[in-house]
């Protein structure tokens, strides 16, 4: 192995830092197939030494076929791809004289003919190499031999090594005739990754470093990426790569066999394509199953031509038992983020770029390098530049929570002026946090991390949620609820995985994150009494460490403050309580929540609104008496408002005690 590096990285590593920052017109790329040319030049090459073959096979005189192939080969633009089969692969000269013969008939019609005239078999047969050529040993068509180990050739019969016709593998034979593939077992697996013409600075030095560690490796080499992006990621294993002269091909973990030999064989067939094709091999793990990186690890062909670079996301786990070096793929800086950002627009010719809005996007959008362009390409397409940033990550959580795209305004959240200085605050803290924190430096100063947790409480219909869709369209982002059903996992060491994905993905998106009912989740820990109460403690730890460390804004709802752990409030930045509304409040609410082309005739609002109602049964009731009204004239009248209100209050089990005049609240 440390052969093929130092031929594919005996100049990368100088040039690495051009390949992943620079000019694509002179990065370097990968080799195709050993010596450049059409194919022709690796023909004749082939043919000559063949035609020695030939000779010593039908008897004849050898010296003329070898003066030929000594005439074609000083003619040759570089060593044949013969030649680097042997060298690879390790052939001794018999094996490879061997392995020229098995391909003998599929080059040369006639070589068919000259086996059957000397030996009685049309096909060449190891008997006949061994009887034949020179040099000859038992040993190289063991099953352990270069020539069986890498599938070059196989016995068609393996029961009778000495008489069965020897079957050159397909591949083998178009790559020593000139023909640039990837193997067909192996194409259908995986998939071309083209690596960036250029890398942020931040991610170029991870990308050259593992240049470095290629070009220093012997025998089978691995490098690990790990970061929170697992697009990013992957492009930074294609570019370095590229940088280091090899094909990048992604190879997904649902897409490689669970069984330990069949995994051993694709990964062995991986390696001859790194030999033959300079294929760099990128493993995804993002999606691996627990243990599954062990069992690749065991599975690496030992000291063979096989380069792995092995790209995961984040979660907990998912390189255990893979001993290689892994190098971290970090999120970039708000800097690099608008730099980025500034390029990717600029290649795509938008024009008259401007860079408050390029800067205002950076901030709230930390988005994965293939986002970046494809946010490019929606300028182009009439996007501005935030719209388009915002767009892009909302695929990624559409399988973890809801994504929302809010209307809400101020102009209809009924709460008093202390509950809504806290909501503008909390605006406040989200639209100038790059101010305060990078400007004013006081990140440098506070080991908090960049979001803010805030948590709603109140009783329910009070407006908590409400609030939320207010906040996230005064800020233009979306708002993503999360459905704790759906994220925590009764499989243990699940919920981890779900919640790095989702944290991760509301990162990348600058998203407003909305756990309802977060006492269920965050609930005081009762006395551990087995297994599955410490891992549900540890999920919820986890789930705190997240939050504190969430560079956005996270919003929890509860109706039971005093349920909630008091370890968990103690790391919010702030509470907001919902008050119950009083009859001022519910009398706007009523008013709000009558739109204005709905026919109405001699309303009583005031009277209603002594019913005591939270926010969202007065939104209830309101639409309940629409549908009452329509069905009855088409006019709305304070009888279909108080026949409503009678049924909401119902749903908790309370009677209006004088048509739409409310009750008491229950103690």
């Amino acid at each position: 192995m440390s052969d093929l590096v130092d031929d594919l990285t005996g100049t990368a590593v100088a040039d690495a830092h051009d390949a992943v920052t620079g000019d694509a017109r002179t990065a370097p790329r990968a080799r195709v197939g050993g010596a450049a040319g059409s194919g022709s030049p690796h023909r004749d090459l082939l043919v000559a030494e063949l035609d020695v073959v030939r000779a010593l096979v039908t008897g004849r005189d050898a010296a003329p076929a070898r003066g030929r192939l000594a005439a074609v080969r000083a003619g040759a633009p570089g060593p044949g791809r013969l030649d680097e089969v042997a060298a690879v692969f390790g052939l001794s000269a018999f094996e490879r004289a061997t392995l020229l013969l098995a391909c003998g008939p599929e080059l040369v019609g006639a070589v068919a003919d000259e086996l059957r005239e000397r030996t009685g078999h049309a096909s060449p047969t190891f008997g006949a190499a061994l009887a034949l050529l020179p040099d000859a040993h038992w040993d190289a068509l063991a099953p352990g031999s270069p020539l069986r180990h890498w599938e070059l050739v196989r016995p068609r019969d393996a029961d009778a090594v000495l008489a069965s016709a020897l079957v050159p593998d397909e591949r083998v034979v178009h790559h020593l005739v000139g023909v640039d593939m990837v193997d067909a077992r192996l194409a259908l697996l995986s998939a071309p990754v083209e690596p960036p013409d250029v890398l942020p600075p931040t991610l170029a030095a991870v990308a050259e470093d593992v240049v470095r560690r290629l070009a220093a490796g012997s025998g089978t080499v691995a490098v690990a990426l790990r970061g929170p992006q697992p697009r990013t990621t992957r492009l930074v294993a294609a570019a370095a790569c590229a940088a280091a002269g090899l094909r990048p091909r992604v190879l997904a973990a649902a897409d490689l066999p669970t069984g330990t030999a069949d995994l051993a064989l694709l990964l062995r067939r991986a390696a001859r394509e790194t030999a033959l094709a300079h294929v760099g091999w990128v493993l995804d793990l993002e999606d691996a199953s627990p243990g599954f990186a062990s069992t690749v690890a065991r599975s690496l062909p030992p000291g063979s031509p096989l380069v792995v670079t092995v790209s995961t996301g984040p979660a907990a786990g998912s390189l255990d038992g893979l001993d290689v070096p892994v190098l971290r793929v970090p999120r970039l800086g708000v800097a690099e983020r608008a730099a980025t950002l500034h390029a990717a627009l600029d290649r795509a010719g938008v024009p008259h770029v401007v860079p408050e809005e390029v800067a205002a996007a950076a901030g709230a959008f930390d988005l994965a390098l293939p986002d970046v362009d494809a946010a490019a390409a929606d300028v182009v397409a009439g996007h501005t530049v935030w719209a388009a940033c915002r767009r892009r990550p909302r695929t990624d959580v559409g399988g973890l929570a809801r994504v929302r795209t809010t209307r809400a305004d101020w102009s209809r959240l009924v709460l008093p002026d202390e509950q809504l200085a806290q909501l503008r605050a909390l605006v406040a803290t989200v639209r100038h946090r790059a101010t305060v924190l990078d400007a004013w430096g006081f990140a440098a100063t506070s080991d908090r991390g960049r979001g803010t947790t805030a948590l709603f409480a109140g009783d329910s219909g009070t407006g908590k949620t409400f609030a939320a869709e207010v906040i996230a369209h005064e800020l233009a982002l979306d708002l993503v609820h999360v459905d704790l059903s759906q994220v925590v996992d009764k499989y243990l060491g699940e919920t981890e995985k779900r919640l790095a994905r989702l944290f991760d993905a509301a990162e990348d998106g600058g998203v407003v994150l909305l756990f309802d009912e977060a006492d269920a989740l965050f609930g005081k820990r009762s006395e551990v009494k087995d297994a599955h109460d410490r891992y549900a403690n540890v999920e919820v730890g986890y789930l705190l460490q997240r939050l504190e460390a969430f560079g956005g804004l996270a919003v929890l709802t509860t109706n039971a403050r005093s349920a909630l752990d008091v370890a968990f409030t103690r790391r919010l930045a702030t509470v907001v309580a919902f008050p119950y509304p009083d009859r001022a409040a519910r009398l706007r609410m009523w008013r709000q929540s009558l739109p204005v082309a709905l026919p109405t005739s001699g309303l009583d609002l005031a009277r209603v609104a002594e019913a005591d109602l939270s926010g969202g049964g007065i939104a209830a009731a309101a639409l309940q008496a629409a549908y009452l009204a329509a069905a009855d004239g088409g006019v709305l009248t304070t009888e279909h408002l108080t026949q409503a209100v009678r049924w909401e209050l119902g749903k908790s089990g309370r009677v209006a005690q004088r048509a739409a005049t409310g009750t008491r609240r229950p103690a």
